[in-house]
Order: C-alpha cells, then sequence, then structure tokens
C-alpha cells in the first residue's frame, strides 16, 4: 500500500469515526428526549437541595451541592454522576432518602453541565476537582459513590486520595471499558478522532455551559425540567468522554482496595454488559453484591425497583465502617 493510499484511508476513517461520534451524539440525545418525553415512569421530582458555584484555586469554577449534616457524625457521601448527565439528573430521585442520614456532596464533572470546560477529559482531573472540593468544604472523609462513569470516578478517587475514601458504593459501573474485541477495534479509532476533533468539540461543550447559571427552581413539571438538566450537557462532549473512559482499566489494582465496597449490578444492562459488573464485584476484596433487576437507565426510569436496592448497599457500607 503506498504512502499516499495509507493516508487516504487514514482520513477516511477519522472522517469516519468523526461522523459515527456525532451520530452517536445525536442518538443518545433522540433517546433520552424521547423517553423523558414520552416515559410515565418517572417518580415525583422532589425539593432538590440548592447548590453554588465554587471556585477551586488553580482549576476553575465548578456546580457543587452540599446539603449539610443531618445530625452530629453523619457520614458524607460523595456523588459521582453518569455519562452524558449532571449530578441533579442522576441522583435526584434519592437525594430525599439520603440526605435524611447523611451528608450529600456531589458536582458537576468536567465538560458535563456546569462543570469545567477543560483542555481535555480526564478521568485524574474530575477526582482531584472533588478533593479540591473537599478541601473547600473542611471534609477529611468520604464514601465515595459512583453511578456508570460515576463508578469509574469512585474507583479513580480510591486510587488517588486513599485516605480520604472510608468507603465505596459503585453502581452500573465496571473495571474497565476496553473489554473485547470490538472494544479493541473502537477504542483507538475513537481517540484518533478525537485527537483531531477535539479543539472543535470543546469549543461547542464551552457554548453550552456559557450559557448555563445556577439551576432554576425545578417547578411541578418533571419532563420540562428533566430534558433541560439533560440539555446541559452537550452532545459534543460524548466521543471525548467516551474515548477517556476506553483507557480506563482499573483491574490490576481492584484487588488492593481495602475499605468497605458493595456494588450495585443492573441485571438486564446492555450499556455496561452485567458480567462485567459481575467481575468488577469479584475482584474487589469482600465487595458486597446488591442485584436490581432493570437496566442501565434504572437510577431514573426503573427508580422503585432500583432504589431500595441503592439505599440497601449504601446502609451495607456505612454499617460495616460503623462496626
Amino acid at each position: 500500500m503506498t504512502t499516499r493510499v495509507m493516508k487516504s484511508a487514514g482520513r477516511h476513517a477519522l472522517r469516519g469515526s468523526y461522523v459515527t461520534a456525532r451520530a452517536g451524539g445525536k442518538a443518545a440525545v433522540y433517546g433520552v428526549r424521547t423517553g423523558i418525553r414520552r416515559t410515565q415512569r418517572f417518580p415525583a421530582l422532589p425539593d432538590l437541595p440548592e447548590g453554588r458555584f465554587l471556585d477551586l484555586p488553580g482549576r476553575g469554577e465548578v456546580f457543587v451541592v452540599d446539603t449539610g449534616a443531618p445530625h452530629p457524625g453523619a457520614p458524607t457521601l460523595l456523588l459521582f454522576h453518569g455519562l452524558a448527565t449532571t449530578s441533579y439528573l442522576t441522583w435526584f430521585s434519592t437525594l430525599d432518602q439520603l440526605r435524611g442520614s447523611h451528608r450529600i456532596v456531589m458536582l458537576d464533572q468536567r465538560w458535563h453541565g456546569r462543570g469545567i470546560v477543560s483542555e481535555r477529559f480526564s478521568l485524574e482531573e474530575c477526582v482531584d476537582d472533588a478533593a479540591a472540593v473537599l478541601d473547600a468544604l473542611e471534609i477529611p472523609a468520604v464514601v465515595a459513590v459512583g453511578y456508570s462513569m460515576g463508578g469509574a470516578l469512585a474507583q479513580m478517587f480510591w486510587r488517588r486520595h486513599g485516605a480520604r475514601t472510608a468507603g465505596l458504593v459503585l453502581a452500573s459501573t465496571s473495571g474497565c471499558w476496553n473489554a473485547n474485541r470490538g472494544d479493541a477495534m473502537f477504542y483507538p479509532v475513537l481517540g484518533a478522532a478525537n485527537d483531531r476533533f477535539r479543539d472543535h468539540y470543546r469549543e461547542r461543550v464551552g457554548e453550552v455551559r456559557a450559557t448555563l447559571n445556577t439551576p432554576e427552581p425545578a417547578g411541578s413539571e418533571m419532563s420540562t425540567w428533566a430534558w433541560r438538566e439533560f440539555r446541559s450537557t452537550s452532545a459534543w462532549a460524548l466521543p471525548e468522554v467516551l474515548g477517556v473512559l476506553g483507557g480506563f482499566d482499573a483491574r490490576p489494582w481492584l484487588g488492593d482496595i481495602d475499605v468497605p465496597t458493595a456494588v450495585v449490578v443492573t441485571a438486564r444492562d446492555h450499556a455496561i454488559p452485567t458480567a462485567r459488573q459481575r467481575a468488577l464485584a469479584a475482584a474487589i476484596p469482600d465487595a458486597a453484591v446488591f442485584e436490581a433487576p432493570g437496566g442501565h437507565a434504572s437510577v431514573v426510569f426503573d427508580v422503585d425497583r432500583w432504589r431500595p436496592v441503592f439505599l440497601t448497599a449504601v446502609a451495607d457500607v456505612v454499617a460495616r465502617l460503623a462496626g
């Protein structure tokens, strides 16, 4: 194959990856919008705790929610949200139950919602942002809780800030996103496309971020609020974030996790296969497994069945810490 032909093939591959990533982002937006508008399974929207923008010196300005401790000695949960959502949109259905007995801290991650728009997305920078938030709030240690992408962040938080991690709750997540032949083909091509188009992605993400202020009151119309919150994360962030997740692999050090851990498995999950979730639990010493019957979006669309399982998992970790 001549050099000219190879370069031409490379350009077509990059262009194809760019088109695929853009189409995938649009498909995600369409799918979520359809679900938000048509589903009848949304839980009632509770009164959401107020948040504020917090300037992290040398890092940037990030939107943070801190409910405060409901009583002296209450454990603090640091909540990491999922891909293409925000902290409110991932956790709104559980906040009322959690903040009655826990202090809740959560923030919008980089390239998501009201988070920091950096040169590129980084899991390490995300968890270091979270640690900087804990410094600002003078919180010494937390139970790190993560859903989907947030589960990778919770694992990474333990890895980089182990002394501040009292326990882990990992829901609908995996220790590795690149685990089969299809992944091994997809992620390198996506990464190459991201290297070429990242400036374009970041510009579009920044345009959306510039329009966002402190969230408006939720109001009574659930679907309107959910759609507005979902749109606060640009679809252009997805290829960049997915590319980074494709390089995440905690398997070499999962066996070193030494804090009480619970893994919530979604039994009919097609986004992160259930087998990967079980493999994650099996690799962590003494991890407790709790199974919810639904799919990956159970945190929003199957709350009645998912929430009790999740709350039981949180209670298990907190009880082991107290014991």
